[in-house]
């Protein structure tokens, strides 16, 4: 999830300046009680005490509300609106039936889902088997929808009744997926679906969306979603839970510097966003909170890699690529541009929250870390050599070395992240020169691999780390890269093993970690992506109007504090239940 700061040195600015101008810090709200005023369609104001203000995930105005668009739809349309069969809590690792009252396999190709009786879509209709089967079946119909890849394995989905579904593998399905999609993917209804077409499936509005979930759509203008409460909502029978704010405000992001100064002022409760500084004014007396009250401030949410294209000279060469990467200072970087709100990576790249797969015998014996003259021996001993005396090697024939690494313009902590990259490269001898271009360039170099070197950080925080193997082994290597292996490193060995992961029972933990070492033992040889830093789950909260947030303190809430797509159904839905009002001494 890429939530950029346009200027760091404008946000700093704005920081000063709204700390200059914040006087009371008592959490009121601009005039109208809505960020920016309202909108014709909606009523003047919100009552402050029952409003939510957020933001940090829409960069533009709403424009759809299909959770099948699972890249793409408003803030809040899966999870608010549309649920899933099960939610997954990547801290404590565990599946929550949610949707679904149970779901197990009943033999090595059958997995079985028993929905919960008396839930409800908005419009009144009851939530049954037949909806799960027709979502299902959707990825069998249309190749576009996200999920169509799943009937590669999955045989067949039939309602053995109104609450039941049974679900037929082949031989050897893989669990791995299937564990994924029961929790990520949005049951949609049959009634109100099956008319429509592919084109309205895969890439229509949805307007005014109609699911089963605590909130529905109200309105929305340029500048932001509104969803209301929806007081009939299954969840406070069943799950004993009821979110607490009768409206969300979802503000569409302007810039980072408009998102500091609200949350200074109180007029954003939740801010997503990814803010500079802010581990200074945590500590300013402004009712801010993040998860961490010290470093690292943050959760990790994904893995920030350098991707090198294999297919060109000389990344092409694994002694190049691990020389590169003991060349790379990752602590400046974590220290000097992030502040410290970000972690350095294993050198496997696996996420905390994975940190039970990671072989540390095998991190010991291959893994990297800053070392310039161990980047200097490497690439001696591969018969890279400074043929001319200009303190930069040649390639091995002799011919000289040019690079380019790129991040796009604008996203200012990944522009001073790889000039430090390119600081060490060069004191170990490689000649790696900086580019800035636009963002929708760098989509078009990264998907046609028309690139030397790239940052990434696609792959988020998951039930599973097959999904990060997926993400640096996949194959084969397509014209078109869109959502993996950028770099177009090609081991069949290693994508076997990775199908092998995904056919690996999530129970059977053993078993994951004996494929995963192979896996790690493959990556740190050949190092196909370098792992530098672990992206911060971005999130700093006020508690002008809100309290009792998730965090790592004693006593509090410890749900992911975010409302990124493919967060809601990761645990962070429940976090809406367990915010208290402010004390009215504190307001």
């Amino acid at each position: 999830m890429r939530t950029r700061s346009r200027s760091l040195l404008a946000l700093a600015a704005a920081a000063a300046l709204a700390l200059a101008g914040c006087t009371s810090g008592d959490g009121s709200s601009p005039p109208g009680g809505v960020p920016g005023g309202a909108p014709d369609n909606q009523p003047a104001s919100y009552p402050r005490n029952e409003t939510l203000f957020t933001s940090g995930t829409q960069w533009g105005p709403p424009s759809n509300w299909n959770p099948i668009m699972n890249w793409t739809y408003a803030t809040g349309t899966l999870g608010y609106v549309y649920e899933t069969l099960f939610l997954y809590d990547p801290q404590a690792d565990k599946y929550e039936p949610w949707l679904a009252e149970s779901g197990g396999w009943t033999s090595d190709t059958t997995y079985e889902v028993k929905l919960r009786d008396g839930i409800t879509w908005t419009d009144g209709k009851p939530l049954t088997a037949a909806d799960v089967v027709f979502t299902a079946e959707l990825g069998k119909r249309m190749k576009a929808v996200p999920y169509s890849n799943l009937w590669n394995f999955l045989q067949s989905a039939e309602a053995s009744d109104d609450r039941t579904v049974r679900f037929t593998f082949g031989a050897a399905p893989n669990y791995q997926q299937w564990a994924n999609w029961i929790y990520f993917n949005a049951i949609v209804p049959k009634h109100l679906w099956e008319s429509k077409s592919e084109q309205d499936v895969t890439a229509g509005a949805n307007e005014n969306p109609v699911g089963t979930g605590p909130y529905k759509y109200q309105t929305h203008d340029q500048d932001r979603q509104v969803w209301v409460k929806n007081d009939s909502w299954w969840g406070k029978e069943k799950l004993n839970l009821d979110v607490k704010p009768k409206y969300i405000v979802d503000i569409v992001n302007s810039s980072n510097e408009a998102a500091l100064g609200l949350l200074l002022q109180g007029g954003i409760d939740l801010s997503n966003n990814f803010l500079p500084g802010i581990a200074t004014l945590v500590k300013g007396g402004y009712k801010l909170q993040t998860y961490f009250p010290e470093a690292p401030f943050m959760l990790s949410a994904n893995t920030t890699w350098l991707v090198l294209n294999t297919k060109k000279k000389p990344m092409d060469d694994a002694a190049f690529r691990r020389a590169l990467a003991n060349s790379i200072d990752v602590n400046k970087i974590v220290n000097g541009v992030y502040g410290q709100i970000v972690r350095p990576a294993n050198p496997t790249g696996l996420l905390p929250i994975w940190d039970k797969y990671i072989d540390q015998g095998v991190v010991s014996e291959l893994g990297f870390g800053f070392d310039t003259n161990k980047a200097k021996s490497i690439l001696a001993g591969a018969g890279y050599r400074d043929t001319n005396g200009d303190g930069l090697v040649e390639a091995p024939d002799g011919s000289p070395i040019e690079l380019s690494l790129a991040v796009p313009t604008g996203w200012t902590d990944w522009q001073e992240a790889i000039r430090v990259v390119a600081e060490g490269a060069k004191a170990a001898g490689i000649n790696i020169k900086t580019e800035f271009p636009a963002d929708t360039a760098i989509q078009d170099m990264r998907a046609s691999g028309g690139f030397d070197m790239i940052l990434n950080n696609e792959r988020q925080i998951d039930n599973t780390p097959w999904t990060y193997y997926d993400y640096v082994f996949r194959l084969p290597v397509q014209e078109k890269q869109t959502t993996v292996n950028f770099g177009r490193y090609e081991n069949q060995q290693a994508w076997d093993l990775v199908n092998q992961l995904d056919k690996t029972k999530i129970e059977d933990v053993d078993g994951m970690k004996r494929i995963t070492a192979q896996l790690q033992r493959v990556q740190l040889a050949e190092m196909p992506v370098i792992p530098l830093w672990y992206n911060g789950l971005w999130s700093q909260v006020s508690n002008a109007v809100w309290t009792n947030w998730p965090a790592a303190t004693d006593n509090a809430p410890k749900y992911l504090p975010t409302t990124w797509r493919g967060y809601l159904q990761r645990g962070s839905i429940k976090m809406l239940a367990d915010l208290k009002p402010a004390p009215p001494a504190n307001k």
